[in-house]
Parts: structure tokens; C-alpha cells; sequence
């Protein structure tokens, strides 16, 4: 009985063991969220933008080749998504460049 009694008792000091480190918050020792700026909103928007177009992009070729899109709607609607992705990835560069120089500037 007494065997029996320290078996539960280890087993149940085990389960609190293996399971303690599951029920404590995580403290974050640093939180980039924390700080977004106007900066980061903007790279956030831009890459946003960007996915939808390239994702839009993606659907409207796959339409293409199985035939749920002809070739004259394809033509007019592939310019305009392309224009829109081009102009995102001209934003979000224009952007890490301007970071760049901000960086150098502090640095030199």
C-alpha cells in the first residue's frame, strides 16, 4: 500500500513537472511590436499590397491555363496586375533604401 502510495505520488510530481514550464506565461524578454512606427505600417501595407497582387497574379494564370480565362481577358487583366506589383516592390524598395541611408547617415 505504502509502494503503491509513493507511485502515484511520483507520478503525480512527474506530470506537474513535465507540465509546468506549459502553464506559465511566457515572459518576452523583447517585443519588435512593441514599436511599430509609421515606417513600419507603411512596409507592412506595401508588403500586404504586394502579396495580394502576386496572389491575384498567381490565380489569374492558373485560370488562364486550364481555360476558365481566355486569351483576350488574359491580356487585359494580366497588365494592370502586373503594374500594381512592380509599383509595390518599387514602394517597399524605395523604402529599405531610404532605411539604409537613415542607417549610414547615423553611422558616418
Amino acid at each position: 500500500m505504502t509502494a503503491l502510495a509513493l507511485a502515484a505520488l511520483l507520478g503525480a510530481l512527474c506530470v506537474v513537472a513535465v507540465a509546468l514550464p506549459f502553464l506559465r506565461e511566457p515572459a518576452p524578454t523583447f517585443d519588435r511590436l512593441d514599436v511599430v512606427d509609421e515606417r513600419g505600417r507603411r512596409a507592412v501595407a506595401l508588403g500586404e499590397e504586394r502579396d495580394r497582387a502576386l496572389a491575384a497574379l498567381r490565380e489569374l494564370e492558373a485560370d488562364h491555363r486550364t481555360g476558365l480565362v481566355d486569351d483576350t481577358d488574359y491580356r487585359a487583366s494580366v497588365g494592370p496586375l502586373r503594374v500594381e506589383v512592380a509599383a509595390a516592390l518599387r514602394a517597399l524598395d524605395a523604402l529599405a533604401q531610404g532605411q539604409e541611408d537613415n542607417r549610414r547617415n547615423l553611422d558616418g
